[in-house]
């Protein structure tokens, strides 16, 4: 068994016509618009460029996610590999909603500030999300000791994990930003480690200090 860090590279989907404006939740068949396609190509960029060559690519099964692996796919000579633990969030009922709407809603404020206690009407819970994504990753980690894997994901999800790493309450989850196509890295051998968050310009100095 390699000593040797294992380093997770957790890529939130690029843009779509919708993002901003809607919850789109699983709903199927949103793509990536235009600015999304390139975000996905200059992604794909940056991460073909790391010294350290990721040996393993996941996606989510949504299309947006999928789109967004392709070029990175390529641009690794890797097979992208569908992972359900890396889906968005069930909505439930909110799934489709706008979200200038939502923002008018009671609940609205309990997502935001207390997001531990709130479960969507007919969906899954902020808590039970967290749960699925890490125990993804902790599967993923164990399965490519010491390696290098790409997991494209979306906000939420990776929000979680991330937050989740640093030791940070679910409750103050919704303070940090994942923007579209931006990198967020773990690093796990002891215990993880974040070593960026958010980031949409250059990999070359992913290390642990």
């Amino acid at each position: 068994m390699s000593n040797r860090a294992t380093t997770l590279l957790l890529v939130r989907h690029g843009q779509t016509a919708t993002t901003g404006a809607i919850l789109p939740g699983r709903a199927a068949g949103l793509h990536l618009s235009e600015r999304g396609r390139a975000q996905a190509e200059r992604v794909a960029e940056r991460l073909g460029g790391l010294s350290r060559a990721p040996q393993a690519l996941y996606s989510s099964p949504l299309e947006r996610a999928r789109e967004t692996a392709a070029p990175i796919a390529r641009a690794l000579d890797l097979r992208t590999r569908i992972e359900r633990g890396l889906l968005e969030c069930d909505f439930g009922a909110w799934t489709g909603a706008s979200l200038g709407r939502l923002r008018r809603t009671r609940e609205w404020r309990q997502v935001q500030h207390a997001p531990s206690t709130f479960t969507f009407p007919d969906g899954e819970s902020f808590a039970a999300m967290q749960a699925r994504v890490w125990s993804t990753i902790e599967r993923l980690v164990a399965r490519h000791r010491g390696g290098t894997i790409v997991l494209v994901s979306h906000a939420d999800p990776i929000k979680a994990a991330v937050t989740f790493a640093q030791g940070v309450p679910l409750d103050l989850f919704q303070r940090t930003v994942i923007s579209t196509c931006s990198v967020s890295a773990l690093s796990f051998s002891d215990q993880p480690v974040v070593l960026c968050v958010n980031s949409t310009s250059s990999l070359g100095d992913l290390v642990a200090s």
